[in-house]
């Protein structure tokens, strides 16, 4: 059975066809050269020595797991921490090598629900929030709210990538064609 990440979910909803060529045709995208890559697994070993109890306090964390695996049925990731609030539900928390400029990525929320997913059925226990920390503005906690929707819809894009994987389909491009000017796919994929 295959597992899907967040970052094929991700991909998923930036093209499609990025499941296609890289879990179908088995081509890579060379992103574990890039900067933020590279910069995002620096910064994820520094927060496993640098820790930040103060923000666990402000949020009402009674226990905290870190780098916790989790797995599933149909996904799995990694999840930097793994809280257990007071009012008896969990949360994750990610960190991001990124300034905070007034708003939340739909990325980053699609990743926390994810995470959400893992947390819920490992855990056994709701997940209604999930929280980020952005680095490069002094570690600045920001809370988001993990509704139903937004569960059901990473639930659903976790069937879309199951399909074209299984059954070798070649999706549609996405209908925001200034993404293919920074797809690392542009070169071989057929508009």
């Amino acid at each position: 059975m295959i597992t899907i990440t967040p970052s094929h979910i991700i991909e998923h909803l930036f093209c499609p066809r990025f499941i296609y060529f890289q879990n179908v045709l088995n081509i890579p995208q060379h992103e574990e050269k890039s900067f933020k890559a590279i910069k995002g697994r620096e910064i994820h070993n520094l927060k496993l020595v640098t820790n930040k109890e103060y923000l666990r306090k402000k949020i009402g964390v009674k226990e905290k797991y870190t780098d916790v695996y989790l797995t599933t049925e149909t996904l799995r990731g990694k999840v930097d921490e793994v809280l257990l609030l007071n009012d008896g539900t969990m949360a994750p928390l990610d960190y991001k090598f990124a300034k905070y400029n007034d708003r939340v990525y739909n990325t980053y929320k699609t990743q926390l629900a994810s995470y959400a997913l893992l947390i819920e059925q490992n855990f056994n226990l709701p997940v209604n929030k999930g929280f980020l920390v952005y680095v490069r503005s002094k570690n600045k906690l920001i809370e988001v709210e993990i509704n139903e929707q937004l569960k059901q819809k990473i639930k659903k894009e976790i069937s879309a990538i199951i399909d074209i994987i299984d059954n070798n389909l070649f999706p549609k491009s996405t209908k925001a064609k200034s993404k293919c000017l920074t797809c690392t796919y542009r070169n071989i994929c057929i508009q």
